[in-house]
């Protein structure tokens, strides 16, 4: 029986996008996890979201609606992503652009 998972996704890529969100910093999603909450339990999260990503069954949750000013008046909403999400989409983005 093979048990290869059927996306080939590295751990290290997982670690490296976690790497590279962190340094970017940014606020918590929808769940209000920060990076330094998550971070309190890396090696568990990383190998959650390795394991969905790499088995296909990772989707991503609904966005934190954020509204900010416009410099012309009005607001413009920001959807922002929870940690685990944003560290996906940069494996993602790092197997497009290396």
């Amino acid at each position: 029986m093979n048990k290869t998972k059927p996306y080939n996704i590295s751990k290290k890529a997982v670690y490296e996008a976690f790497l590279r969100v962190k340094a970017n910093k940014g606020s918590a999603g929808l769940d209000e996890e920060s990076i330094a909450e998550f971070e309190l339990n890396l090696a568990d999260n990383l190998y959650k979201l390795w394991n969905r990503m790499s088995s296909g069954s990772y989707f991503p949750p609904a966005v934190k609606a954020v509204e900010i000013p416009k410099k012309a008046g009005g607001t413009r909403t920001l959807g922002i992503p929870t940690v685990t999400d944003r560290i996906a989409q940069m494996v993602v983005k790092l197997y497009f652009e290396p």
